[in-house]
């Protein structure tokens, strides 16, 4: 019950700070395991995609230095994050991660690795796509623009105007491929350009100048 209160409160107040323009929010199927994929602002999105995709249990990794604080310890265990420590391979928060989607949760990325404070992409991080490698689950691309102007209009007492679009599914495509840390730097980039063609091409920062149609790593699917 605190769960889903929680979750009311969170999704009632993004709502009323927010004006959020998602058009196609229902595209994300309401059952199965997946991963989905998304820019990292670091300021809005996470409570914004735990309050509005209320009808599927949500996940994803974040820092173990969070728990660090009562707080965040608290809420984070609420929510059910799993903790990782970046910089290795954690192992345990792979696992804990593949039982997640085997349970039929959305599995949340951010293949930057950290966040932009300007929504402009950085470049992604190869080890976002070992949870995509090991599960096989389908991959699905959103991107959100303007909460990167959330803290200053907060301070002026103004809504944010807060735009989501949902890409296509997509899986990872490997058949004889030896995954090495350069595939996996190709491939990160490769989910990378999926996001970046759902924002407005001011937002696309390191992915502004790569062709888009170059994904010899992915392929899309459809929902079966």
């Amino acid at each position: 019950m605190l769960y889903h209160f929680t979750r009311l409160i969170v999704k009632l107040g993004t709502e009323f700070l927010c004006r959020i323009d998602a058009p196609n929010l229902d595209a994300i199927p309401k059952k199965g395991p997946l991963i989905v994929i998304t820019n990292h602002t670091g300021q809005l999105e996470v409570p914004v995609f735990f309050g509005q995709l209320a009808t599927r249990p949500i996940t994803g990794w974040a820092k173990v230095e969070s728990w660090d604080n009562a707080f965040l310890r608290w809420l984070f265990n609420l929510w059910g994050l799993i903790p990782v420590r970046r910089g290795e391979a954690d192992t345990s928060a792979l696992r804990m991660a593949m039982k997640a989607l085997e349970e039929g949760y959305i599995f949340g990325i951010a293949p930057e690795g950290t966040r932009n404070k300007t929504g402009r992409l950085k470049r992604a991080h190869p080890g976002a796509v070992m949870l995509a490698v090991h599960s096989g689950a389908p991959i699905l691309p959103v991107a959100h623009w303007g909460g990167e102007n959330f803290l200053r209009n907060l301070r002026n007492l103004r809504r944010t105007d807060f735009h989501i679009r949902v890409g296509k599914p997509f899986k990872l495509n490997l058949d004889g491929v030896r995954v090495t840390r350069d595939v996996r730097q190709q491939i990160a980039d490769e989910m990378m350009l999926r996001i970046a063609e759902l924002l407005p091409a001011e937002y696309r920062g390191e992915y502004a100048n790569v062709p888009l149609p170059e994904r010899p790593f992915t392929r899309v699917v459809e929902w079966s």
